[in-house]
């Protein structure tokens, strides 16, 4: 088997999804062996690559910059997972979604000139603030996910047990405990 090309994607969200990855410890040595690592916030790569195999994506979509790369990610993925709440859910990230249909300016309102200590503003300069859609959205809400990998962060291994069947070429077998009520 050729060695799949793997990438991870990080969108509106802490980051903790990409620390339960490192999680891996150990795990991470024996994936080195048989995955190339073709994008990440781990390497310094500025531009997508075509023919990914598996993406696995942190973090909701929450600004123009977010459903850029998330479009781009999806036409050039094979396989992607929504990893993590924010990506599944919207979760943390979504909540400013609660502030109304102007939730983007209050936002950027909030943070940049309520809560400046100094110089209140909102940075007007190109690239140094992207603009907020006014309604963050789950990654599936903005392209098609293939799996759902649930968590916040989700357990190392969960992320293992997924990655060991996309490798051995089988689809991730995302199942739960079995809930009885009554």
């Amino acid at each position: 088997m050729d060695r799949l090309r793997v990438a991870t994607v990080w969108l509106g969200g802490c980051s903790g999804c990409h620390m339960s990855f490192l999680d891996l410890d150990e795990f991470l040595i024996e994936l080195a062996g048989k995955v190339d690592l073709v994008f990440s916030p781990f390497l310094d790569l500025k531009a997508y690559p075509d023919n990914v195999d598996l993406c696995l994506v942190e973090g909701a979509v929450c600004n123009q910059d977010n459903l850029q790369m998330i479009q781009s990610v999806r036409r050039r993925t094979r396989i992607l997972i929504s990893f993590g709440d924010c990506a599944v859910t919207g979760n943390v990230s979504a909540m400013r979604n609660e502030l109304g249909p102007a939730n983007a300016q209050n936002v950027l309102q909030c943070a940049y000139i309520e809560s400046a200590q100094s110089n209140p503003g909102v940075p007007k300069e190109p690239g140094i603030v992207p603009s907020l859609l006014e309604r963050v959205q789950p990654v599936h809400e903005a392209v098609y996910v293939d799996y759902f990998l649930p968590g916040c962060p989700p357990p190392a291994e969960r992320i293992k047990t997924v990655l060991l069947q996309v490798l051995e070429g089988a689809p991730p077998k995302l199942e739960g405990a079995k809930l009885k009520f009554g």
